[in-house]
């Protein structure tokens, strides 16, 4: 199977592989104020939502497994019940090109690339009512996350747009630093949201939805995949699976010591197919994640507290203008966690399941319960603490920053040591989930598994956390499905061209024993992976793919060349004297030459593209997002294109083949660690492995778990992956170089040598096949 990877720099071919609402309550006037920004003004484009809502309401073709919708069922077999089983009594097979398992985050992206892509898509999952629910905080990007969430736009996903429809409050993260870290965040409301993604995946073409409990991957004769099988007995038929199970796989949920079976809360857990694939080889694990409580908005004293507003300027998650639509934007608060706060939690930790020993599997580092901050920052005397609304129409309030464990008779009276929470009611309480995934090690970056052809993991079966990394995922899941449901290359993002190509590498490379969240410090290339520039970046391969369609090109190709239009507008327009110099010099405190350029002058320090407005020197026909694309184009130039060089030079490195026989163990150089961790093992077996490997061979036993287990944890196939294997260092990648270089050189001498050599018999056996003459002496 070839891969198709897409890269910065375009294309290149390489070693045979393309790199290329249950309870509508109206809050009250007060809490309107409370959560309402003072004298904000609404923009309302009636066109987009008319547009919007033809687009999705009035347009809904509801595609429904087993109907007549799909060709392989006709109207004797909805009457005789459907498809599936055995085949027995006449009925047909419910087959499909694609099966997508999990209604989430991952799921939707997947379902909808699929069946966009023209493959007939089937989506299986536990409630359709709970399709793509925020369970946990409702919000949407952040540090790196919005970078996530603008490429799976450029690519054609739904997240971003989604997210632009239903917010209640957006803010700018590291607003004062520079491009490369700044983030949107947007609050969303968390009914509208699973409504608006519900509509638009039942109204897409070739994607049908069932209620179901998969239990069963069906595996034909050649270790690929042939279907799922569920709960109740039915089969269904596709050559391409995707796993999207979040945290339902043998979910658990813990409320101090008590726990039961669930995904989460209200919901039920999946339960055998971590067994079945376990029986097919792969290895699985534990991962635990946790929920805060949720407050009665009304019962809260919001006198006392910071509020949070949201920007004047609001940004926007998708490049489609007709998803920007302004509305009215909530507040969200902060409060602190105070010494009684503390005091109660340090004398209750052993009620709590990890500190209480019934729980050990691992939590996300970089979203830790409360009492994880209070034992691991023991120097802090205080925590901040988030309070921010769910819905427009309704009065839970989400209470950031302060999952816990403890028993559910503790969690009220801790709530109530928060400032404005003194006489706070308690809706929901707090929970821990625990929950089978499979490290994703056993899958390749193009998130098909190793072991078994045409099944695709996505999501939190991966060890990933977060909405965001699940729909990034789940986009390049569904594609590639489709595409081997279709026999052509799958796509691979390198991590130089994405944060979506970092996420993937970073988790299918390292072997990851706690929930992984992607972060601005995990790429080497941010400075080019900018927010901004996520449609110029993945847009043509998204157009490529087939998931762009004409309109959305269009938009793309106008606004690429209003940026390069206005570039070169602000390299010929010079300036001498007058306002604008004299404010650009007593803001950057640099005097402007006389016939300065526009461009030179932007290149300033604390120098804004809103000057050049100001003064009557901007482009009144550039949005504001793309006279922000101009701006940081001009002022990052040189660091830009410094980065752009030295990754030109590591590319060239990084994607240098490794070969399949290299002994690291041999190598001295490296050290003891990295030797261990390139080779997994050197492939030990022992004697019961070994026979139970011959039975296998021979026919006699199915493959046997140790060989996957074994197999699966494939070396790294370049030195870009082996340098970002955990424990190999850069000193380490350096001596593999020079060993590697050595290696050629060696081969090369051996070459030419043999050259050299067959010359060498080829002349002496022309020198003895030719007659000697001898002449006559006089």
């Amino acid at each position: 199977m070839e891969t198709l990877s897409y890269r910065v720099s375009r294309f290149a071919r390489f070693n045979h592989c393309y790199y290329y609402n249950n309870n509508n309550i109206t809050p009250s006037l007060s809490f309107r104020r409370l959560f309402v920004k003072p004298q904000q003004q609404i923009h309302l484009r009636r066109r987009h939502v008319s547009t919007f809502l033809r687009r999705t309401y009035f347009s809904r073709r509801f595609s429904v497994a087993a109907t007549s919708n799909s060709p392989d069922i006709n109207a004797s077999s909805i009457i005789g019940g459907g498809g599936g089983g055995g085949g027995g009594g006449g009925i047909p097979e419910e087959t499909y090109d694609v099966i997508v398992v999990g209604g989430g985050h991952a799921g939707c992206e997947a379902a909808l690339a699929s069946a966009r892509l023209g493959a007939k898509t089937l989506l299986l999952t536990l409630n359709i009512d709970r399709i793509a629910w925020q369970p946990c905080n409702p919000a949407v990007g952040g540090p790196a996350k919005s970078q996530l969430v603008h490429e799976v736009d450029a690519l054609g996903g739904e997240i971003g747009k989604i997210a632009d429809m239903c917010y209640l409050q957006k803010r700018i993260l590291n607003s004062s630093k520079g491009p490369a870290v700044r983030a949107l965040r947007a609050q969303t409301d968390k009914r509208e949201y699973a409504m608006l993604m519900k509509n638009i995946v039942e109204s897409t073409a070739n994607l049908s939805i069932r209620e179901a409990m998969v239990t069963d991957i069906l595996i034909g004769k050649n270790d690929n995949v042939e279907g799922v099988s569920t709960f109740f007995g039915m089969n269904f038929y596709a050559p391409s699976v995707i796993l999207t199970t979040g945290t339902f796989m043998s979910g658990k949920i813990w409320v101090g010591k008590t726990s039961m079976p669930a995904g989460r809360a209200g919901e039920s857990a999946s339960h055998g197919l971590t067994e079945n694939l376990q029986r097919l080889g792969f290895e699985t694990d534990r991962l635990k994640t946790g929920t805060p409580a949720r407050i009665d908005i009304r019962t809260v004293d919001f006198s006392g507290l910071e509020p949070q507003h949201g920007d004047e300027e609001v940004g926007w998650f998708s490049f489609d203008p007709d998803f920007h639509i302004e509305r009215e934007q909530m507040c969200c608060y902060l409060t602190r966690t105070t010494k009684a706060t503390h005091q109660l939690i340090k004398e209750n930790l052993h009620e709590t399941p990890t500190y209480g020993g019934w729980v050990e599997s691992k939590g996300p580092r970089y979203c830790p319960s409360i009492e994880d901050k209070i034992v691991r920052f023991a120097d802090k005397e205080s925590h901040q603490i988030f309070l921010e609304p769910e819905g427009r129409s309704v009065p839970e309030l989400y209470v950031q920053g302060f999952s816990t464990g403890l028993p559910e008779r503790l969690q009220l009276p801790l709530l109530r040591t928060l400032p404005g929470l003194e006489n706070c009611s308690m809706l929901r309480p707090a929970y821990a989930v625990e929950y089978d995934y499979l490290p994703a090690h056993q899958c390749a970056r193009s998130l098909m598994t190793k072991i078994i052809e045409g099944l695709f993991f996505s999501g939190q079966i991966n060890g990933t956390t977060g909405y965001e990394e699940a729909a990034a995922q789940g986009i390049i899941s569904g594609v590639n499905a489709a595409r081997h449901s279709g026999g052509k290359s799958l796509i691979v993002l390198e991590r130089e061209s994405s944060y979506i190509g970092t996420l993937i590498d970073d988790v299918v490379t390292k072997d990851l024993r706690e929930p992984y969240r992607v972060l601005t410090s995990r790429s080497e290339h941010r400075l080019l992976l900018r927010s901004d520039n996520a449609d110029s970046r993945l847009t043509p391969l998204g157009r490529e793919i087939g998931l762009i369609d004409d309109r959305r090109w269009k938009l793309y190709e106008d606004k690429q060349t209003r940026i390069a239009e206005e570039k070169k507008r602000l390299k010929s327009v010079r300036v001498s004297g007058g306002d604008l110099a004299a404010e650009v010099t007593r803001v950057s405190g640099q005097p402007v030459k006389d016939s300065s350029t526009l461009e030179a002058i932007l290149k300033k320090p604390h120098v804004i593209y809103k000057l050049f407005d100001k003064h009557g020197f901007g482009n009144e026909k550039l949005t504001r997002a793309e006279k922000e694309c101009v701006e940081i184009d001009i002022k990052y130039e040189g660091f830009i294109n410094r980065q752009q060089s030295q990754l030109q030079q590591m590319v060239h490195q990084q994607h240098r083949p490794l070969p399949e026989d290299l002994d690291y163990y041999a190598m001295t150089t490296l050290s003891h660690e990295s030797r261990e961790k390139l080779s997994k093992g050197g492939i030990v077996w022992t004697v019961s492995e070994l026979n139970k490997l011959t039975e296998f061979i021979n026919g006699h036993a199915k493959r046997p778990k140790c060989v996957n287990s074994k197999l699966v944890k494939v070396r790294p196939q370049t030195i870009g992956q082996a340098s970002r294997v955990g424990g190999v260092s850069p000193a380490d990648i350096t001596a593999l170089l020079i060993i590697l270089e050595s290696n050629r050189r060696k081969a090369k001498q051996i070459k030419k040598h043999q050259v050299l050599t067959s010359m060498m018999v080829d002349a002496d056996q022309c020198t003895s096949d030719t007659p000697i003459i001898e002449t006559a002496r006089p």
